[in-house]
């Protein structure tokens, strides 16, 4: 089985609220899960050490059993102390858009 530790949606319209959870890869996303190791408050500042709450034991427990964490989930068990930092790739982001380039362009012609 293919395990990942992931985002769970809750909340209403516009007031987003998630359960980090382990669950089966093929399950939808605020499907059916394992287990829910943590929650995720975006609407708390980030200061706030209510914002990201999770049990690391548990979240190790599955790492250790093979479970993939998500980008998201990595950053914030990074962020923990749980996981190692690990360098990113961004090729496409970090560049400006056709139209700022050809914008640079005519300024420097």
């Amino acid at each position: 089985m293919a395990m990942k530790i992931r985002l769970a949606r809750g909340g209403g319209k516009k007031r987003p609220f998630y359960r980090i959870v382990a669950a089966d890869s093929r399950m939808p996303r605020d499907g059916r899960f394992i287990e829910k190791l943590g929650t995720y408050n975006p609407l708390l500042p980030k200061d706030n050490e209510d914002r990201v709450r999770m049990n690391a034991d548990r979240v190790r427990y599955w790492l250790d059993r093979g479970a993939k964490p998500t980008d998201r989930i990595s950053r914030f068990l990074e962020a923990a102390g749980v996981m190692e930092k690990t360098e990113r790739k961004n090729f496409k982001k970090g560049q400006p858009g056709t139209k700022a380039r050809e914008r640079m362009e005519e300024k420097q012609a």
